[in-house]
């Protein structure tokens, strides 16, 4: 059994923080479940473009407001909190919070908190090596 708070992660090499967002990794890919779970903030007024074309992502607001685009169709969803949106087909997307807006993201496969956004917003499949995961 696994248990850890969000305390335990502030402001260790697990708390990514951009200009934009701050992403706290709790589960990563060495825990070797299948999946990684981030609490992220994208801080108001930022405008953040993405596209996990090797991961699926599932986003949950738990505080906050913003809108979703996807950048293939031009639909935009209003976020607020009880939102959920699922990225299923890799798709390329702007998150554009209103307000400070806190969720609860999982990918899958696992990222393994090495991962950078390139140019296009893409994080790269990192995997972790057996010998790396821990019990």
């Amino acid at each position: 059994m696994i248990v850890r708070t969000l305390d335990e992660i502030t402001d260790t090499e697990s708390d990514i923080k951009t200009p934009n967002w701050r992403s706290k990794r709790i589960i990563l890919a060495k825990e070797g479940v299948g999946f990684s779970v981030h609490e992220t903030t994208l801080y108001a007024g930022t405008v953040n473009d993405f596209w996990y074309a090797n991961h699926i992502e599932a986003v949950f607001v738990f505080e906050g407001e913003g809108e979703i685009e996807n950048k293939a169709t031009g639909e935009v969803h209003q976020l607020k909190p009880g939102s959920l949106y699922l990225l299923n087909d890799h798709d390329k997307h702007q998150v554009r919070p209103k307000t400070d807006m806190r969720t609860v993201c999982v990918f899958n496969p696992p990222v393994t908190g090495r991962e950078v956004h390139d140019e296009n917003g893409v994080y790269p499949l990192v995997v972790e090596d057996d010998a790396e995961k821990t019990a």
